[in-house]
């Protein structure tokens, strides 16, 4: 990773802005040396004091050459491999990069230097800065967790899930309810309950050209929020080790449609064994200490299960969360897609509901589920009570552009 200071990271910093004499530059080779790291043939020849030089001891211990990616503990040279000098420099990282860059570097720390084991130490997690992709580490080291540290790692797990579901649950909740209202449809509606847009659809043949005007004989109207159990919802999610952002996500989206009355919500984890998480939905955490990241992939048997479960095939929306790479027996998968739709179940296929985009997924068996009307794309947290309004009302999903 290079890493040059912006201006707007250094003002965030504390350690700064072009320097007030107007000197670029100076700054533009203090810049080029934290970036080069301080090699000897960087050739600024600009020397680092004070905060910089802490700043360049901070990246070098994780970027510096002698750094070996992807080792274990013994490989950790830059960090001393050992939780005390770890802690230390998560605790600098936070003194001198913005979160966002520190979230960054936690990631590489892990990836490059193998510290994935330390995080089993009490002291290490109660020193990093919780995110998404730190609930995934932990979730995938769950089984090897000491009991010591198990309180800790759900500590830190619920504030990423309390945080996930302040942003994301409020919205959520008023999007499906509107769908649900919307598509409880009557055909007598109380004037403020007409759906004019819907209404103008249905009698366009009787169009007046004199009188530029439509005559409805049939009005379409949106029902009333009813208490009953109005759409049932099935997530299927791939708990392969590449998923775990998605998995993280769709735990508490899990939940949250567990929360509204009219929603029904079924989650199904998979990896090449089926696990129903359904009767933990009232904690997320519960449901994210339930899975098991890693292992291969069975998705027909996944669906298998899920098909086993519906009731009302035309009132049911099944959301399939997978990188596609199928381990099972995939005509059958196939086939099973195909028998849901044709029984009225709305399907929905995510490669990835996480921030990071589209991930590499499996070309051949997404264009095999389009044809069948099951479109596979990446969907964003954010994008996704949308999606979900759309699967429901059974409208055209809003696929984002690829672009």
């Amino acid at each position: 990773m290079t890493v040059e200071p912006t201006h707007d990271d250094a003002e965030s910093t504390g350690d700064a802005s072009e320097p007030a004499g107007g000197d670029a530059a100076e700054e533009r080779l203090r810049r080029w040396r934290l970036v080069l790291g301080g090699d000897p043939a960087d050739g600024t020849g600009h020397p680092l004091t004070g905060r910089d030089a802490a700043m360049d001891k901070a990246l070098n211990a994780l970027y510096g050459k002698e750094t070996a990616p992807r080792g274990g503990r013994d490989r950790a040279a830059g960090l001393g491999g050992s939780a005390p000098a770890v802690a230390r420099w998560l605790g600098d990282i936070r003194t001198y990069f913005p979160f966002s860059v520190v979230q960054v570097m936690q990631r590489d720390a892990i990836d490059r230097l193998g510290l994935a084991t330390l995080l089993l130490e009490p002291e290490m997690l109660e020193a990093v800065e919780p995110d998404v992709h730190l609930v995934g580490t932990l979730l995938s080291l769950n089984q090897a967790m000491p009991e010591t540290t198990k309180e800790t790692a759900r500590a830190v797990v619920r504030k990423v899930v309390e945080d996930l579901e302040k942003r994301l649950a409020a919205r959520t909740r008023a999007t499906l309810t509107g769908a649900l209202d919307r598509s409880a449809r009557v055909t007598r509606p109380r004037h403020r309950d007409i759906d004019w847009h819907r209404t103008i659809s249905a009698n366009l043949r009787h169009y007046l050209p004199e009188y530029r005007t439509v005559v409805p004989e049939r009005l379409v109207g949106h029902g009333r929020a009813s208490r009953s159990v109005g759409r049932e919802v099935v997530l299927c999610v791939d708990q392969s080790g590449s998923m775990a952002a998605s998995v993280v996500y769709a735990s508490v989206f899990a939940a949250v449609l567990a929360s509204v009355p009219s929603i029904a919500t079924r989650l199904v984890v998979f990896d090449t064994a089926v696990a129903d998480l359904t009767d933990r939905l009232d904690d997320p955490v519960d449901v994210l200490f339930g899975t098991r990241l890693g292992g291969g992939t069975d998705i027909n048997r996944a669906l298998a299960y899920c098909q086993s479960r519906i009731t009302r095939p035309a009132e049911t929306v099944v959301v399939l969360i997978s990188d596609l790479y199928e381990g099972g027996i995939r005509d059958e998968m196939l086939r099973r897609v195909a028998a849901m739709r044709a029984a009225g179940v709305g399907f929905v296929t995510l490669l990835a509901l996480s921030d990071e985009g589209t991930p590499a997924y499996d070309r051949e068996h997404a264009a095999a589920l389009a044809v069948l009307g099951a479109p596979a794309f990446a969907c964003t947290p954010d994008h996704f009570p949308e999606v979900m309004a759309a699967a429901i009302e059974r409208q055209p999903l809003p696929i984002p552009d690829a672009g």
